[in-house]
């Protein structure tokens, strides 16, 4: 057996990965792990077409949600283990995954040892462009403008509470008209802050954005933000209700596909990073697409 890490070497600052990944494969007659080391121009993919070749038996992506979801496009479909050791500061698939993420060796055995299940992926496409992979969720408007203005510096001093400051610097932004339709079924036609869809349900803090997603229960969950009289309280308090209330403030749809269309291109994320700019998206789930090991 054989285990080759993608690695975002940015991450791994202070922290023992290899000796841990090393001793363990030793431990349990693994052959010597193949490293391949992320950079600027590759966040992974071609990291992990190195290690597709290479044969190995699991393909473990050590960094953040982006290195994981650059790792996940390519593995996905081909049948090879994917595990996971979180180093970033979202780590959103490893929380919905049950990976704790506080356990970076518990979470190495895991990904050489542990038992191994299919989950979906989500492949989308923005403006007509090249298809992408999500695992956690894809977002238009203000939660993509809160990843794209998170001051990077306080993000490495306190973690995800600098999304809390990017947030409210982007509290009084400008609602966009939106057409959205799932799975092939118009559901929204009005002005929104936020359009977010989700293949998991769980972000930081242990907050449920989507009500009952799951990883692997082949749907699509969507999220469609648009503050009312009440502002950005009925959002939250939308949120706490799961949507259960009149207020249009937040709506919860289901499907296995999505389209929304801006009448303005608005920022755009995918599993937390800030992809630019989009008036269109698409996006359709790919059951059971990727075999991971925790």
């Amino acid at each position: 057996m054989r285990a080759a890490v993608v690695i975002n070497p940015s991450k791994s600052a202070g922290r023992d990965i290899r000796g841990i990944v090393a001793r363990l494969g030793s431990r349990h007659g693994w052959e010597e792990v193949l490293w391949l080391e992320t950079t600027a121009e590759d966040p992974g993919a071609g990291q992990a077409r190195e290690a597709l070749a290479a044969g190995v038996d699991v393909v473990i992506a050590a960094g953040g949600d982006g290195t994981v979801r650059c790792v996940a496009e390519v593995l996905a479909g081909t049948g090879t283990a994917m595990g996971l050791v979180p180093l970033g500061t979202g780590n959103l698939l490893a929380r919905n995954l049950g990976v704790n993420v506080a356990d970076v060796e518990g979470a190495a055995e895991a990904a050489l040892l542990g038992q191994e299940r299919k989950i979906d992926v989500v492949r989308s496409s923005r403006d007509g462009g090249p298809e992408q992979v999500f695992l956690v969720m894809a977002g238009l408007g203000f939660d993509a403008s809160v990843m794209a203005s998170t001051d990077s510096q306080l993000k490495d001093k306190v973690g995800w509470l600098a999304y809390v400051d990017a947030a409210i610097r982007n509290l009084q932004g400008r609602p966009i008209k939106a057409k959205i339709s799932v799975a092939g079924e118009p559901v929204v036609s009005r002005r929104v802050r936020s359009v977010m869809v989700g293949n998991c349900g769980r972000i930081q803090g242990g907050v449920e954005i989507f009500p009952g997603a799951a990883v692997d229960d082949g749907i699509l969950d969507l999220m469609v933000v648009a503050p009312g009289k009440l502002g950005w309280f009925g959002v939250i308090a939308g949120v706490i209700g799961k949507g259960r209330s009149k207020d249009t403030s937040v709506e919860y749809f289901r499907g296995t596909s999505v389209e929304v269309g801006l009448d303005e291109p608005d920022d755009f994320q995918l599993d937390g990073d800030h992809e630019g700019k989009a008036s269109t998206f698409t996006a359709r789930v790919d059951p059971g697409a990727l075999l991971m090991r925790v």
